[in-house]
């Protein structure tokens, strides 16, 4: 008990002098928090260097890719005083990345200040090499407007709304967030999400489709690929227009499963707790099993096998 006493007074004589060092420092700024460089400037750096490759490191900026207007390239900053980005070209390779201030008069803006760091980025070409980003808080978008040879993002915390194309594959994850893909055409596709939404609309991939989700929902409509397959926890699982030449796979612990004008040459769907329901567009074999539910497919014989397993739900599947 005594020593409980002794580290208690100890923490609250820490917190005092704290306390005490956050007030004079108040005081000596006549209390404006803006003179602790928590407001935010616009700062245009041009590119005058050629480059293929971009790559993107930065900690919580906004992040947007745009077509150049005047043939030119230009990073456009939104920047603090706690933190900035510089831009350069090195290798073929053009570099954003954030520096941090170790100030911590700048901390305390950064604390107090309003707005948020962003970073814009125009470019002149429609396409490039490598796309790699990877940030810790901020949203990303990337338009329709550009294609890479590979895409690459990481985010821990924010969404991605990825529309470019690639030849080869899209790789995408984030820990809480949306991921948001359109318009687009890839190798392949890989997107990853701890808690969030996944939605994929009118994609052309020449191979897999591969999506994970721990908590989340993910909608598609008008896919084309090798294989879709898809692993997750608790969410519902939404397809419309999914068109693979080998195989669907869909996977989840609680969820539904909802297939709507969807074909392949195999399907497998298990989930734990979740109804599976939908249409297809030709005749399948089915092999179907619920523990507590009610199963309605159609008697056909023939086609490829559709695999179907629930615990708590139930089985309605018709054909086109």
């Amino acid at each position: 008990m005594k020593k409980a006493g002794i580290w208690l007074i100890i923490a609250a004589f820490l917190v005092l002098i704290g306390g005490m060092i956050f007030t004079v420092a108040m005081m000596g700024a006549n209390w404006d928090f803006s003179s602790f460089g928590g407001s935010y400037e616009t700062r245009t750096i041009q590119i005058e260097e050629a480059f293929r490759d971009i790559s993107v490191m930065t900690n919580t900026a906004e992040i947007s890719f745009l077509p150049s207007e005047d043939g030119r390239c230009k990073a456009v900053f939104q920047d603090s005083k706690k933190e900035w980005h510089s831009a350069s070209v090195e290798d073929g390779t053009l570099s954003i990345i954030a520096n941090l201030s170790k100030n911590p008069k700048d901390l305390m803006g950064f604390l107090f200040g309003s707005g948020s760091p962003k970073v814009t980025l125009y470019l002149p070409e429609k396409e490039y090499n490598t796309l790699f980003i990877e940030e810790d808080t901020g949203d990303i978008a990337i338009p329709k407007d550009f294609s890479f040879e590979k895409i690459e993002i990481k985010v821990t915390t924010g969404d991605v709304s990825c529309n470019a194309s690639s030849k080869e594959t899209v790789s995408i994850a984030t820990s809480t967030g949306d991921i948001s893909v359109e318009g687009s055409s890839a190798k392949g596709y890989v997107l990853a999400v701890s808690t969030g939404k996944i939605r994929m609309d009118a994609i052309a991939a020449e191979e897999d489709v591969s999506i994970a989700v721990s908590t989340g929902r993910i909608e598609l409509n008008g896919i084309s690929a090798g294989n879709f397959l898809s692993g997750g926890g608790t969410g519902k699982a939404l397809l419309e227009n999914v068109i693979c030449r080998e195989k669907i796979s869909i996977e989840r612990s609680t969820g539904d499963v909802t297939l709507k004008d969807c074909d392949a040459a195999e399907l497998e769907i298990k989930t734990g707790t979740g109804d599976v329901q939908g249409t297809l567009l030709s005749e399948k074999v089915f092999v179907v099993k619920t523990n507590t539910g009610k199963i309605q497919v159609p008697e056909t014989v023939t086609g490829g096998k559709c695999k179907i397993t629930t615990t708590t739900g139930d089985i309605r599947i018709t054909v086109q």
